[in-house]
């Protein structure tokens, strides 16, 4: 009797049991890409304002998407120039969508963590927010008002440092130039990529205020808010305290940085278009520059276009890992990159768990980086393959492209203006699909867990 009962229907939960409702799997999917595309929406009707566009040019329907697309999910890869094509309301559009889209995407992630941690069984949420003193739903308000002042206040400093600067050492109008130091500050820390002048940041390539503030701007919206508030804390600044999240995020993100300065520089050491011209100091700020803004910073101080396709590359990878969870940053996140690279040093080293610190990674956190890696390869191939059928462009400019896209960089080899509809539109969802997928499907994953009684005959299989 006691069998029977067992293996009725009415005992699946016993067998195997889902943690949650299907409907709760995809509810949180569903809208964060219902809020994006109605983001994008209303910013392309707001765009294809006539108030929108500069007198004597013309905004067509597929630029205005592009546009709104590209502020949104705060990428900056742009088919017009931001500074000369749209009016000041245009301006401010794009400069209100950069700032929501980069308000949304940290609140909708911490909010989705708080969701997936709702979710799980109390002993397991109990050991998640020990590890990364997650909050709870009960405070949600205060987690709330927390991003928002760490936002707006990050902003602020870095709009004061860059305004003051601008109007002491550039001559600028007191108006203007705070103007230009919002917009630039709120596009910093959102990892916008979109600048007021025509050539971005290249007329500031040895100035070191400029660049080092646009840098940290980057660096701190990138880190993402976990990781920012965890480090705030008492005691955060010693390393044995910080929770797995933090502790990846902070040496992967340091080792990056400093790498990425490295082969950068080396690669355009000897290019004139590039460094070559610049003194030592100089090469190795516009070098450090170019490798925060490709965490999906986005702007630049030097012309990609002349770039050597080493440094290409270098990029390239770069873009894809991107910056940390939570944050304005795109990417695969430097913590799904971080625990793959433990999982293969734990690999190589012959043993069966995946240690941090002292912590151990649970089998099911390890697949759900692999799923987003693969996933994330995948989709950038797919496009660039595409590009490469329907553009006359080499690879190497295409795939740069293509992962500037998805990772929501906005960094250009300066094709983007020269694309056919077809190519826009398609780098238009990518945009959209870079900004939102990796979260979407690491949401899925984690909410979609089962928890079974019995497991199948084990059989090996050849590897390599």
């Amino acid at each position: 009797m006691s069998t029977h009962q067992t293996a009725s229907p009415a005992a699946t939960p016993v067998g195997a049991r889902r943690v949650g409702t299907p409907s709760g799997v995809r509810r949180p999917a569903r809208l964060i890409v219902a809020a994006y595309v109605g983001l994008v929406v209303i910013g392309t009707a707001l765009l294809m304002l006539p108030v929108a566009t500069a007198p004597g040019r013309h905004t067509s329907l597929v630029d205005a998407l592009f546009s709104a697309a590209s502020a949104v999910s705060i990428t900056g890869l742009a088919v017009v120039d931001t500074g000369s094509h749209w009016t000041l309301f245009g301006q401010v559009v794009i400069l209100v969508l950069m700032q929501v889209g980069g308000l949304g995407i940290m609140t909708l992630a911490t909010l989705v963590t708080v969701l997936v941690s709702g979710r799980l069984a109390l002993r397991s949420r109990l050991v998640a927010q020990a590890e990364t003193r997650a909050v709870s739903l009960t405070n949600i308000r205060r987690l709330l008002r927390d991003i928002v002042m760490f936002m707006f206040l990050s902003e602020a400093i870095a709009a004061i440092v860059l305004a003051v600067w601008l109007a002491v050492s550039y001559h600028v109008p007191p108006a203007r130039a705070l103007y230009e130091g919002v917009f630039h500050a709120v596009s910093a820390f959102n990892n916008g990529g979109l600048s007021l002048y025509p050539d971005s940041m290249t007329r500031f390539v040895g100035d070191p205020v400029v660049c080092l503030t646009l840098s940290f701007a980057v660096i701190l919206g990138g880190l993402g808010y976990p990781v920012v508030f965890e480090l705030a804390r008492r005691g955060g600044w010693r390393p044995k305290n910080w929770s797995v999240l933090t502790r990846i995020t902070v040496i992967v993100s340091g080792s990056l940085l400093a790498l990425g300065t490295l082969a950068v520089t080396l690669a355009e050491l000897t290019n004139p278009a590039t460094l070559g011209r610049l003194n030592p100091g100089q090469q190795v700020l516009a070098g450090f520059f170019h490798t925060t803004m490709t965490r999906s910073g986005g702007l630049n101080t030097v012309d990609v276009g002349e770039m050597r396709p080493a440094t290409w590359f270098i990029s390239d990878v770069l873009m894809f890992i991107g910056g940390g969870s939570a944050s304005t940053a795109g990417g695969i996140k430097v913590t799904t990159f971080g625990l793959l690279a433990f999982v293969l040093w734990a690999e190589v080293r012959g043993e069966t768990s995946v240690l941090v610190g002292k912590r151990r990674i649970p089998a099911d956190n390890q697949r759900q980086a692999l799923t987003v890696a693969l996933l994330s390869i995948a989709v950038v191939a797919v496009t660039t393959l595409i590009l490469l059928a329907i553009t006359p462009y080499s690879l190497d400019r295409v795939l740069f492209e293509a992962v500037s896209a998805f990772a929501t960089v906005g960094l250009s080899t300066g094709i983007t203006g020269d694309l056919n509809e077809a190519a826009t539109v398609l780098l238009s969802i990518m945009m959209i699909v870079g900004r939102v997928g990796p979260l979407t499907v690491a949401t899925a994953l984690a909410l979609r867990q089962r928890t079974r009684r019995y497991d199948r005959p084990e059989e090996r299989t050849i590897i390599g």
